[in-house]
């Protein structure tokens, strides 16, 4: 059995859509997707259509959050607080109000189980906040810390920080999938995890997906996208803004 987790889309339905190709391709049938489902990229409206088109569990990320209620002052850096806010008036102009419902009641995680006796926890960015950033660079006791004490699993899978990686500490196993739609890494093909559970053990795994990367840069310009040149570079360069 195979499982794809799946976050931080923003928007970018054509990296979704491609993501979702390669799925298929690999014969994967069970998916998660965990946050940030629409905002910030050219196409939400198209990008949650097709989240809500597949048959996968969906959690709550900040971004969605800020769909429904704005980005209030402190959440960002004061100098990007006015762009962001004419970011989010622009994608919710393109929604519905059963598209902001259906954001503001995604649940915020899920402990599941995949087999008798692999488990994992999904939420967002901690299993407490939707806001809070637990970099690649934190220590094994940070990450215990902030991700691992509320509920005992196996995996613990988190998004936001849009920057892939697999971690082992002890028996348990730390994931992050990166982002679909706005890697922040330096590698500009969208990122997902993949579980692959053989013989009573799971293997976790970063997997990278090419896409048409200048057509989504090309309709930020095409749909008069606020903030355009910015969200344009980190789609080519793949590196998160300075």
């Amino acid at each position: 059995m195979q499982v794809a987790i799946l976050s931080d889309i923003h928007g970018n339905a054509k990296a979704l859509k491609a993501v979702l190709n390669d799925l298929a391709e690999k014969n994967v049938k069970k998916l998660y997707i965990i946050g940030d489902l629409c905002y910030r990229g050219p196409e939400p409206k198209n990008a949650l259509e097709t989240v809500r088109s597949t048959p996968a569990k969906v959690l709550k990320g900040n971004a969605d959050e800020w769909i429904v209620r704005g980005v209030k002052k402190g959440e960002v850096p004061d100098k990007a607080l006015a762009i962001m806010n004419q970011e989010r008036e622009w994608t919710v102009e393109r929604l519905t109000q059963d598209d902001i419902a259906y954001l503001e009641n995604l649940p915020t995680s899920f402990h599941e189980n995949l087999t008798k006796e692999i488990t994992m926890h999904l939420f967002h960015a901690t299993p407490d906040s939707l806001f809070e950033i637990v970099s690649k660079e934190a220590s094994d006791e940070e990450l215990e810390h902030s991700l691992m004490t509320q509920v005992d699993a196996d995996f613990y899978i988190y998004g936001h920080i849009h920057t892939p990686f697999v971690r082992k500490i002890g028996d348990k196993t730390v994931i992050n999938t990166g982002s679909v739609g706005l890697p922040f890494d330096g590698d500009n093909r969208a990122s997902y995890a993949l579980l692959t559970i053989k013989d009573g053990k799971a293997e976790a795994a970063i997997e990278r997906v090419e896409y048409d990367i200048n057509r989504v840069a090309a309709s930020y310009d095409a749909n008069d996208y606020p903030n355009r040149d910015q969200m344009k570079q980190i789609i080519i360069s793949g590196k998160k803004p300075s």
